[in-house]
């Protein structure tokens, strides 16, 4: 078994695990689904993520809690692979994946769960709309195939929390302040996930391009870093000086993410270019008056759009020592009025909108603390 994961043929990992499933079909045709979910401990979430399906609808921008699924829930404690040879029969509709499953007719599968360094990140699913598919023949050559998926996806995470890493790094030697705090963070992922996820269907994005969205959300400002703190942290109103040093973050933050790349030799970042579309871009407004290039409407990618509302809303409803913290519908209602104005993207702020009691859900999860 030979899988070249470095061929650029594959350049996001969906496309390569559908080259993976492409080479499993000639031992094993029946299989027709295989599926990878990520695991969010912190949240204990369990996202769909990346798959390739042969035939039905797949599954996707889905998510639900692992305790939410008793079977699943004793795959991650005990590190066990599961088989169902009769998945119409034992299967019970407990969760939105065994519906699924249950709804798409398959009537068998294997389930593995995803490991790396000790700690659970995922799960693997392979399906079958045949009984009896994975024979213990059949579940070897299958463990062999998700160590490569396992270790293609773990590389990819590993490469993101690199980044990530040496980011924190340069902001505590900054002694970088501003209210860029880890629960600011923490809330940023999450909004921008529960936005990307409210326009996937609307603008066609899969599960791996939200999946990026949520881990490089907390990177948007990093090129505050760069900013000196006379004006950083300057308590009044920035002249107008000031203000175009101010602006230069996003240029300076893009120029970092591509010197922290180089330095830490991250050659197969997933997805590089959206990165720096969030650092760079999410300062953009819809008619053109925003910073750095003066982008307008659909130039500017989809990516910053989405990060430039969840900012907004969470500099709104967060509480600052020049303004208290708004309520949750005064901050929608705000984002409503830029969205009139030209400075937001109406889509991202209609799924705000939509989802305002998820919005509201990470923003009480993560608060900030007040010393």
């Amino acid at each position: 078994m030979e899988l070249d994961l470095n061929s650029e043929s594959y350049r996001s990992l969906g496309e390569r695990l559908q080259g993976i499933h492409d080479q499993l079909l000639e031992i094993a045709p029946d299989v027709e689904r295989v599926a990878c979910a990520l695991y969010d401990s912190s949240d204990d979430l369990l996202k769909t993520f990346i798959n390739s399906t042969r035939n039905g609808e797949a599954l996707a921008a889905h998510q639900y809690r692992l305790q939410d699924s008793e079977s699943l829930s004793y795959l991650a404690r005990t590190r066990e692979l599961r088989v169902i040879d009769n998945v119409q029969e034992v299967l019970r509709p407990t969760t939105v994946h065994s519906e699924y499953v249950l709804n798409e007719g398959y009537e068998s599968s294997f389930t593995i769960p995803m490991y790396y360094q000790g700690d659970l990140f995922g799960f693997i699913f392979f399906d079958s709309r045949r009984k009896d598919t994975f024979t213990p023949a059949l579940q070897r050559e299958l463990v062999l195939y998700a160590n490569i998926i396992t270790m293609a996806v773990a590389n990819e995470l590993m490469a993101i929390r690199s980044i990530m890493g040496t980011v924190g790094v340069a902001r505590d030697i900054a002694e970088f302040r501003d209210f860029e705090t880890g629960a600011h963070l923490n809330r940023m992922s999450r909004y921008a996930r529960v936005i990307a996820r409210g326009v996937a269907e609307q603008h066609a994005l899969n599960d791996e391009f939200i999946e990026q969205i949520y881990l490089y959300a907390p990177l948007h400002d990093i090129g505050k870093i760069a900013i000196p703190d006379r004006i950083l942290l300057k308590p009044g109103r920035l002249d107008p000086e000031e203000w175009e040093i101010m602006k230069t973050h996003t240029t300076r933050g893009r120029e970092m993410i591509e010197r922290i790349t180089l330095t830490l030799h991250v050659d197969r970042l997933p997805n590089d270019e959206l990165l720096k579309n969030i650092v760079e871009l999410h300062h953009e407004a819809m008619d053109g008056s925003g910073y750095p290039r003066g982008l307008a409407g659909e130039d500017i990618p989809l990516e910053a759009r989405i990060i430039s509302v969840a900012d907004v809303f969470d500099a709104l409803v967060s509480e600052r020592p020049y303004k208290t913290g708004w309520a949750v519908d005064d901050a929608i209602a705000e984002l409503e009025r830029m969205a009139r104005d030209g400075k937001l993207d109406p889509d991202c702020v209609a799924a705000a909108k939509a989802r305002r009691d998820e919005l509201h859900e990470a923003f009480l999860r993560y608060p900030d603390v007040v010393d």
